[in-house]
């Protein structure tokens, strides 16, 4: 790709779910492909027109499937000189739901680990979009050291609390949107992220306000753009003269249009626009109403939610007999959309979002700058777009009546209705321009890199560093917990050592343990393990390279960030349930506490407690009864992914073998991993997922189980 001055930007965008591509949307061909994937792919077109920065490269998920079309498995798209598409795979090849990506996110990161270190520099930022991408983004920040930008879109918490006023029961919503993955996930990203972008106001303080993370100094509210260029008003264009999709259903296509384009999903509100339009007869003698509720084949065969969605809507408009009087084409282009629009305009109609929750409304600025006037949702972000741009009106979308009554009141005025268009028009070419926002946008930043970039170079240098002499000729890794896991079975341990000796050089010896150094390398003599090539101590704070075993500053220089341990002791002293472990336990980089003999420790509680204090730290919990306070950048699983960057090789290249929660972290992702046969029961929740193998024999001849089932560092006779 051209562009790349080092003085300009490379920003890395991470938009995992959904359908995306940059020409021939599907918006609305299920609940995932909606007004992100717009956002995302305007905004990195509009970046790369900017002559600020060199290079945008927005990651999704490469989906194989049949049921999809061919092109998301391509891997790579351009969008423009500077901007392409990167697709990576993760998880299974068939497309899933968004809320059924979380348990192969930890592969992603893996993936992306490579994509970086196969290019010729690093980005200077990520940024995140969504909860699924967050959660990536906050481990390739923790562990490459880049700043972290941070959109949520739509909130776990918001959307948890609509569902569950609406009647929905907990159980019910966790099975359709693992809020359980989602929630802490976010909250995960208020304690990483250095910038949250916000379209409104009201998303930071009732929104974002919701979370025990928040911090108002990291949010900054930028709304996005529009793009005038598409979306303009009728006088602009030659219109067409009709939407033969929409209009073989209207008995008189030419009466004012009541039109809603959204995705077919509960939050939107649908079935309740058509009974709010049924209910008033008047409105249905003077006015046509059209969704466009996403595109479909086959009512029977679309999703559960989808399908719940348009059978409600399809009931509705049967109950209030209006057919002739509505419209639900089966299908539209995202190409189609401004001619929509501009004909509704034409039609002196207006457009109508009726959301439980609306954390923007990008739609709303599609219609005002089609010269169309709205009536919208009170809640989130219309409220703002309604007060910038005066074209349209606010209503209570959980009052059906009072629906009614907007959409009537919309319609009755012609003047006003004139007044609303022109105001529309203008108003979001002051305040909603793609130019304004990037300039907003790069000059966020821009601020934050200024007090990064020393930092940020001297962790560049270090993560790009060659490989350590000793390790050189390493092609494979070998890194194992060392308690119940490494030792246990004295003759087992034999077998093992014996084929370390065997293969070394080619493979390189690791432990990864949560004993300190000096008791780590005790219980290594008392078993006469000879001294491993790299050890991964204090639940991976620590990492040092033989023969000289000094701290690997490098490893130390990145996790300091935001590490304060005497605070974080000070503020859990007294905690009930647990009492604190000997400072001969402890580490510069590691808290650990023991739980009392019948009491449980309240996790939450504790996030919540170091959250109120400004304090960022990852707790690692394990065996029921020990629990690490760690550096938020610290783990095992982390201190084997710096590993795998620093020494140049693929993950895929590192077998990982553990017993207990503490190497949890360690064993998902890329590498093959192996559980040995006397594993606590807190890892059973892997099993089954891919590239974890569950051996039968304990200790050391589960490793050993693992090397032959993996065929690890088999060489290729060929």
């Amino acid at each position: 790709m051209s562009g790349d001055n080092p003085e300009r930007l490379h920003l890395l965008h991470l938009s995992l779910h959904g359908l995306l591509r940059g020409k021939d949307l599907e918006l609305g061909c299920d609940s995932d492909t909606g007004g992100q994937i717009t956002y995302v792919l305007e905004l990195a077109r509009a970046l790369a027109r900017s002559p600020r920065v060199a290079r945008v490269d927005l990651v999704t998920r490469l989906v194989d499937d049949p049921a999809v079309d061919p092109a998301y498995a391509v891997p790579e798209e351009m969008l423009a000189e500077k901007v392409r598409i990167v697709r990576l795979p993760f998880g299974p090849r068939r497309y899933l739901r968004k809320e059924l990506l979380w348990p192969h996110l930890p592969a992603l990161v893996d993936r992306l680990i490579e994509f970086l270190r196969a290019q010729e520099r690093l980005p200077h930022l990520i940024h995140t979009h969504y909860a699924d991408a967050g959660y990536v983004g906050v481990r390739l920040s923790q562990l490459l050291g880049i700043p972290l930008v941070h959109t949520g879109h739509s909130l776990g918490r918001t959307k948890r609390a609509r569902l569950l006023s609406s009647g929905r029961s907990e159980a019910s919503l966790e099975r359709q949107f693992r809020f359980s993955q989602r929630i802490p996930a976010e909250e995960e990203v208020l304690e990483n992220a250095r910038l949250v972008l916000a379209s409104t106001r009201q998303e930071v303080e009732q929104q974002w306000g919701e979370y025990e993370s928040f911090r108002p100094a990291r949010f900054a509210v930028v709304p996005p753009g529009v793009d005038t260029s598409r979306f303009s008003p009728p006088a602009t264009h030659r219109m067409r003269a009709s939407f033969p999709a929409m209009d073989r259903w209207l008995r008189e296509p030419h009466l004012p249009l009541v039109l809603c384009i959204s995705r077919p999903t509960p939050k939107k509100n649908l079935p309740a626009l058509v009974e709010a339009f049924g209910r008033d007869p008047l409105l249905r003698k003077k006015a046509n109403l059209a969704i466009f509720a996403g595109t479909r084949d086959d009512i029977a065969t679309s999703e559960e939610e989808t399908r719940g969605i348009l059978t409600g809507l399809l009931l509705a408009a049967d109950r209030y007999d209006l057919w002739g009087s509505i419209a639900l084409p089966k299908r539209h282009a995202a190409e189609d959309v401004p001619e929509i629009y501009r004909i509704a305009a034409r039609r002196r109609g207006i457009f109508v979002n009726p959301a439980l929750t609306e954390p923007f409304g990008l739609t709303l600025l599609e219609a005002a700058a089609s010269g169309l006037p709205v009536v919208a949702t009170a809640d989130g972000g219309p409220r703002e777009i309604l007060a910038n741009c005066r074209n349209g009106l606010l209503v209570d979308p959980r009052d059906v009546d009072a629906l009614s009554r907007a959409l009537h009141e919309a319609l009755a005025d012609p003047a006003r209705w004139s007044q609303w268009a022109r105001n529309g028009l203008k108003r979001v070419r002051d305040t909603y321009s793609w130019d304004g926002h990037v300039e907003r946008y790069l000059g966020l930043c821009a601020a934050l890199l200024r007090h990064e970039r020393k930092a940020l170079r001297r962790r560049h240098a270090a993560l790009r560093a060659s490989p350590l002499a000793r390790l050189a000729d390493a092609s494979h890794v070998l890194v194992t917990d060392i308690d119940d896991t490494l030792v246990g079975d004295e003759e087992a341990l034999g077998r093992l050592l014996a084929w370390r000796r065997a293969n070394t050089p080619r493979v390189a010896f690791g432990v990864a343990t949560g004993r300190s150094f000096p008791r780590t390398l005790d219980i290594l003599d008392a078993w006469k393990v000879p001294v491993p090539d790299v050890l991964v101590t204090s639940v991976g704070t620590e990492i040092r390279f033989a023969p000289d075993l000094k701290p690997d500053r490098a490893w130390e220089g990145h996790i300091r960030h935001g590490w304060r341990r005497d605070e974080v002791v000070r503020a859990l002293a007294g905690a009930p349930g647990m009492k604190k472990q000997p400072e001969e336990n402890d580490g510069p980089y590691k808290a650990s506490w023991d739980v009392l003999p019948g009491r449980n420790v309240d996790l939450e509680g504790i996030r919540r407690l170091l959250s109120a204090r400004g304090l960022s730290a990852r707790l690692i919990f394990s065996q029921g009864k020990h629990l690490d306070i760690l550096p938020v950048r610290a783990s095992k699983g982390l201190a084997v992914r710096f590993l795998a960057f620093r020494l140049g090789l693929p993950l895929e290249s590192f077998l990982v073998s553990g017993d207990s929660g503490n190497d949890l972290e360690m064993l998902v992702g890329d590498t093959m991993a192996v559980v040995v046969g006397n594993h606590k029961p807190e890892l059973e929740e892997l099993r089954g997922r891919d590239r974890v193998y569950f051996a039968s024999a304990p200790f050391a001849g589960g490793i050993l189980e693992g090397i032959e089932h993996y065929r690890f560092a088999v060489e290729d006779p060929c």
